[in-house]
């Protein structure tokens, strides 16, 4: 009796609930899916772009040494923001399956788990920074005297910026995996756009607030991720009651095996790739000024094709992950192929927009001629590759979705540290070929690794997946 009673309630939940949306995840046609789930992300990684934009020049405006303070912590946000990375991409995989499978009781379950973990991984790892980060940035990157104290500063309040980033990411991350992007991308949009507005009051010292400088930058960033974090956990309470979040002792093992095997690999990448970014900024400082000033110059254009990539790129995971879970192995074949051409037509077309103006980009950021000469010689080479690395992107979201991460992940290092460092290395000092040699070891790896990656979305064993729809 309590069963019938309880299926008899399923139709209703699945189209009120957590299974709102997983028909059309499931069942809806490819590509209208895609920019269905991947438009609200994308919309929110250009509103990030434009902040850190607007970030730069507010910075500029109280000291053009605090231009560079952001910089200073970029690679090691990016080294204590691996775990939350591993944990993210196992829960979407996790949850995304067992939603796909109909089992939204262990959706929740799974969902608890992960806040959880988020919560003391994110603080352990907040209170480190806190505490370590004058041997970080004396011992480990030996940052400039003249920005020291501003450095130092700007990370002491960013250290707390770590641990409410971790529990934005993780409320994000569980709602994608519901197939609700566009609540959470409505939220943090609202959030940076706050952040905007506050930076010249906060940074400057306009009207009654105390010139704060890079302590302003820092803190409009941790009260932006506050709003964030209140306005999310909002919307599930009030959306998605079944999700019921929440700290959790009933981490089983055999959930913590899985998170351990698809996230291993996802944290392996995120380490890699923090100390990766940290050797490739060494090997362009090493060639000089002008070098490295076209190499920031140059990924203004970057950024732009990163939101569009990790934007859209988002939405491919989804699909997957709740198709794998529904059992259709063939439809996560299909959502993967089809996104792997959509995301390189796309990046192909704003690649050939930008190509034709390069020089003009160039010249809105500097007015030494070398400077530009540089910038421009730097999009001339990798324009042309930046498709491939959509490709590569693609493969990154099949694994996240399927959880199938172990591929993706050993080509992301070889990407990184086998042709962008290693190869980088030898053109550029061996063989003398100074940034040229830089420039086109950074192309080889996008073409390099997008074609292994094509290779592994169409051949790959991947369509299996990870969680048992009933325990």
């Amino acid at each position: 009796m309590v069963e019938d009673a309880e299926a008899s309630l399923e139709p209703e939940t699945e189209q009120i609930g957590i299974g709102r949306y997983r028909d059309q995840i499931v069942n809806g046609p490819v590509f209208r899916t895609i920019f269905w789930l991947g438009t609200p992300p994308l919309v929110n990684q250009l509103v990030v772009v434009a902040y850190n934009v607007a970030d730069t020049y507010w910075l500029s405006k109280y000291s053009e040494l605090a231009v560079a303070v952001p910089r200073q912590m970029w690679p090691i946000f990016m080294l204590f923001h691996a775990v939350a990375n591993a944990l993210t991409s196992a829960g979407l995989s996790i949850v995304s399956q067992y939603i796909g499978g109909k089992a939204y009781k262990e959706a929740s379950s799974s969902a608890s788990r992960l806040f959880t973990l988020a919560f003391f991984f994110g603080g352990a790892l907040s209170i480190t920074l806190l505490t370590l980060r004058h041997s970080i940035f004396t011992v480990i990157l030996s940052t400039p005297p003249e920005i020291f104290d501003y450095v130092i500063d700007y990370s002491g309040i960013i250290a707390f910026d770590v641990f409410f980033n971790y529990m934005a990411l993780t409320y994000t991350t569980i709602l994608q995996s519901v197939g609700d992007t566009k609540r959470p991308a409505v939220v943090n949009v609202l959030a940076v756009l706050i952040n905007i507005v506050l930076d010249p009051f906060f940074i400057l010292g306009v009207g009654p607030f105390p010139r704060l400088g890079v302590v302003g930058a820092a803190l409009t960033d941790v009260m932006g991720k506050i709003i964030s974090i209140t306005a999310l956990s909002y919307v599930c309470r009030k959306h998605y009651s079944e999700l019921k979040i929440r700290f959790t002792k009933e981490i089983d093992i055999n959930w913590a095996r899985l998170v351990v095997r698809i996230g291993l690999p996802i944290l392996t990448l995120g380490l890699m790739n923090g100390f990766a970014f940290l050797m490739q900024l060494k090997l362009i400082n090493m060639i000089g000024v002008v070098t490295a000033t076209a190499f920031s110059i140059g990924f203004v254009v970057l950024d732009v094709v990163d939101a569009v990539l990790w934007g859209l790129s988002g939405a491919p995971a989804i699909m997957i992950g709740q198709s794998l879970g529904a059992e259709k192995p063939g439809r996560a074949k299909e959502v993967a192929w089809k996104a792997t051409i959509l995301i390189f037509f796309l990046i192909m077309v704003g690649a050939a927009a930008a190509y034709p103006i390069r020089r003009n980009i160039a010249d809105v950021f500097a007015d030494d001629v070398k400077i530009i000469d540089e910038t421009e010689f730097f999009l001339r080479t990798l324009l042309p590759t930046l498709p491939f690395f959509g490709l590569f992107a693609v493969a990154l979201s099949t694994g996240r979705g399927s959880g199938h991460t172990l591929f993706p992940t050993t080509l992301g290092i070889f990407r990184l540290w086998g042709l962008r460092i290693g190869l980088g290395y030898f053109l550029a000092f061996t063989l003398g070929m100074s940034s040229t040699g830089i420039w086109l070891a950074f192309a080889i790896s996008n073409i390099i690794g997008g074609v292994i990656a094509i290779f592994w979305i169409k051949y790959g064993n991947w369509a299996k997946a990870v969680i048992k729809n009933r325990p």
